[in-house]
């Protein structure tokens, strides 16, 4: 398949403390850029959910967010912060002998105390785990939104293959005429110039020289490139996988024939089927920058 680099993709899972979620986006870039935006508990996260997205893409400029809400605290099991609690006591007992008058701490002032209450956690080897296991989630979801979106730019390139290969199918059958047109107006043109030396000229040398100037108007070389490339387009697209590159070099021929088209060329027509063919190159360059 042809892939896109433009994709987006989301997922989430609910935790026994909260929801995690991850979104990746993307856009064209000429190399893999991956940037990762995560909370800080997930920082040591990233270098497995790379090493996830480099092993299935390898173009394009791609954002991965990962989420994590908690559940609120009244649907959490708490607990008390038993080692906290002791040294709390040690303390008081320790105060009270020096101040047997002070008030004790009652049941509010221990609840209340920063870090007395906590909730039940999940180990952070099980948290990358599910991490590990929603990127892999994300990354098939994001790979079928950009094969989705290739085959969309597929189809718009073959459409305008078949019709660069109309105006190539009618421009070439007038080539060899309008050279041998050519050819007898540059003559009528040389002799009617030079009539009073007409005598003097070397009629084979003259005809010599017209050829090899008319030669310089023949875009039948051009023309036979032209369907050469858009071939190799056609059977590009048809084998799939990462393309972009190569299609890339293949509009930069297609548009150079298209130009050595328009400059050599000596009939209306001619001139409109190479501005035709730029218009239609262009539009397909466009969407090859999308084409991973």
């Amino acid at each position: 398949m042809i892939y896109s680099m433009t994709g987006y993709a989301a997922v989430s899972e609910e935790l026994g403390l909260g929801t995690l979620s991850m979104e990746i986006r993307s856009v064209n870039h000429r190399y893999l850029d991956v940037q990762f935006r995560l909370p800080d508990e997930f920082r040591s996260f990233e270098p497995g959910m790379r090493e996830l997205v480099v092993a299935r893409l390898t173009r394009g400029k791609v954002e991965c967010r990962l989420g994590f809400q908690k559940t609120p605290s009244s649907e959490v099991s708490l607990q008390l912060n038993s080692p906290l609690l002791e040294q709390l006591v040690e303390l008081e007992r320790s105060v009270r002998t020096r101040l047997p008058g002070a008030p004790g701490l009652t049941v509010s002032d221990v609840v209340r105390w920063p870090g007395m209450i906590e909730a039940e956690a999940l180990s952070l080897e099980q948290l990358r785990e599910q991490t590990q296991t929603l990127m892999e989630r994300a990354l098939e979801e994001f790979s079928a939104a950009r094969a989705r979106e290739g085959e969309k730019l597929k189809a718009l390139l073959l459409d305008r293959v078949a019709l660069i290969e109309a105006w190539v199918e009618k421009v070439k059958p007038r080539i060899p005429q309008l050279v041998a047109a050519y050819q007898e107006r540059l003559a009528a043109r040389v002799k009617d110039a030079l009539e009073d030396v007409a005598a003097a000229l070397d009629e084979d040398r003259l005809r010599q020289e017209l050829v090899m100037y008319a030669s310089k108007v023949d875009v039948e070389e051009e023309l036979s490139r032209l369907i050469a490339h858009l071939a190799e387009t056609r059977r590009i697209l048809a084998r799939g996988g990462v393309a972009g590159k190569r299609l890339d070099f293949l509009m930069q021929e297609l548009n150079r024939e298209a130009n050595t088209l328009g400059s050599k060329s000596v009939d209306i027509d001619v001139s409109q089927a190479s501005v035709e063919l730029k218009v239609l190159i262009e539009q397909m360059r466009e969407q090859v920058q999308n084409i991973e």
